[in-house]
């Protein structure tokens, strides 16, 4: 009965029925957090762990139908790791290397040429909770002193029950798309310590509509604004025909709607996690109660910077978050924030799938972010620029900012979005390299203009 209704549903949407089916089940987070709030929010963590079980594997099996086991094998085989192993260097390895292995096999057999809705895309954000949890139940053995205060804050003090794992990984409001939260967050949520009012029901229902209806309006964009420029159309000989500018922005305008389809799945299931009162982040300066805890995008500062480094900020802010816990600051005995920084856009790549596109989209981005901070630090220090960019002109200056930045944040995403080398290389021609010029001649320009605009320090006499 369900089959035909959804195909039904789908065709008449003009929508794949696996994307329909996702969209459903992540609006299906809210009555399930209306549920959650009315009859469960006072009952004992045993039994919202056992609904936030049976809730998530619904929803599995609704998508993925029999495929739900991998999930379910994957979260077994990770409590086990933590009992029989418990806190060691070797746990932690075990189950990177499990969890790893597994999503990437299963992107092996599972993956094609186009932009899939399987298994392995919850996996993939259950891949990062699990081996985030055996990194929490390992700092949880360790003083405080040998702590961050992030490392702090995620420590778990003893092994969790399989059923608290369980409640964990499929939580409804992060079991599909994220956001990332850690054990001991969810255990805070599970006892009612995540309210402004504590023991009472969190007063989220404002901050969780906000959240819904802006997701609303960037699911609105981008259904109305990606059928305007599909990724097909990079390969088209019509494209190859238009003019150079015109290429450069499809490219732009691509890019912002492509974005969209993620950033409006991430607003929706936020505003799930801050209806049940897990976005809650006490309160500010100002002594105001912060629901942002769970957010996955800075919206205003998203649409707004000039800057790729304030795109990337603002962008799968809890993803790249864990990254940052999790890797870059874990390679911290390499002695080298570069070699860091590039492990862990290789890392993002590699947990992102198997194909070359996502291994040259993040190469690129470590490119452009380094030659960006060199940039700024140009313009911070060389007093012409420094006036330039104060001055009157700079509304115009932020408008061609604006452009650039837009051109070549679309420009590696295009590989991101084609996934295969023979897609990606096709556009690439189409535009001359023109990213790749650009940010190779900015990189040898760059020393040069700092000589030329940067007053050498005298040298003190003796």
């Amino acid at each position: 009965m369900a089959a035909p209704l959804m195909e039904g549903l789908s065709e008449y949407l003009g929508s794949p029925e696996p994307a329909v089916r996702l969209m459903i089940s992540i609006f299906l987070g809210y009555p399930f957090a209306i549920v959650y709030r009315k009859f469960l929010f006072r009952q004992s963590p045993l039994v919202i762990h056992l609904y936030h079980t049976l809730t998530g594997l619904a929803l599995a099996a609704f998508n993925f139908g029999s495929q739900v086991y991998h999930s379910a094998l994957c979260i077994v085989i990770q409590f086990l790791l933590l009992r029989l192993m418990g806190r060691t260097v070797t746990a932690v390895l075990s189950s990177f290397l499990f969890q790893m292995t597994y999503l990437l096999v299963g992107y092996y057999y599972t993956a094609t040429e186009e932009y899939d809705i399987k298994w392995t895309m919850p996996h993939c954000v259950l891949t990062l909770k699990l081996i985030g949890l055996s990194f929490d139940y390992y700092d949880g053995g360790k003083e405080p002193s040998q702590l961050s205060a992030e490392q702090k804050n995620g420590a778990l003090s003893e092994v969790p029950s399989l059923l608290e794992v369980c409640g964990f990984s499929y939580f409804y409001g992060g079991f599909l798309v994220g956001p990332q939260f850690t054990l001991r967050r969810y255990q805070q949520l599970t006892s009612g310590q995540l309210s402004d009012t504590p023991g009472e029901l969190p007063n989220s229902v404002v901050p969780a509509v906000k959240r819904l209806l802006l997701g609303l309006f960037c699911l609105t964009m981008f259904t109305i604004g990606a059928p305007h420029y599909p990724d097909t159309y990079y390969l088209t000989d019509e494209f190859e025909a238009q003019p150079f500018w015109y290429r450069c922005v499809f490219i732009i305008l691509w890019a912002k709607f492509y974005l969209y389809k993620y950033v409006s799945c991430w607003l929706i299931s936020e505003g799930v996690c801050i209806l049940v009162g897990l976005g809650y982040n006490g309160t500010n300066e100002k002594g105001e109660h912060q629901w942002d805890a769970c957010a996955n995008i800075k919206m205003w500062m998203f649409e707004t910077t000039p800057l790729f480094t304030g795109t990337i900020s603002s962008f799968n802010t809890n993803t790249n978050a864990w990254v940052a816990r999790h890797i870059f600051k874990r390679l911290k005995f390499l002695g080298n924030k570069l070699v860091s920084q590039f492990a862990s856009l290789v890392f993002l790549a590699i947990w992102h799938g198997l194909h070359s596109g996502y291994l040259l989209c993040f190469s690129m981005e470590f490119i452009i972010v380094n030659v960006e901070k060199t940039g700024m630090a140009l313009v911070k220090d060389s007093p012409v620029l420094t006036k330039l960019a104060n001055s009157p002109l700079y509304p115009a200056i932020y408008v061609v900012q604006q452009f650039i930045h837009w051109l070549f944040m679309g420009y590696p995403l295009v590989p991101f979005g084609l996934f295969t080398y023979d897609k990606w290389l096709k556009v690439y021609s189409s535009v001359y390299f023109c990213g790749h010029i650009f940010f190779f001649v900015a990189y040898l320009a760059l020393p040069y203009l700092r000589k030329a605009l940067v007053p050498r320090k005298e040298k003190k006499q003796e």
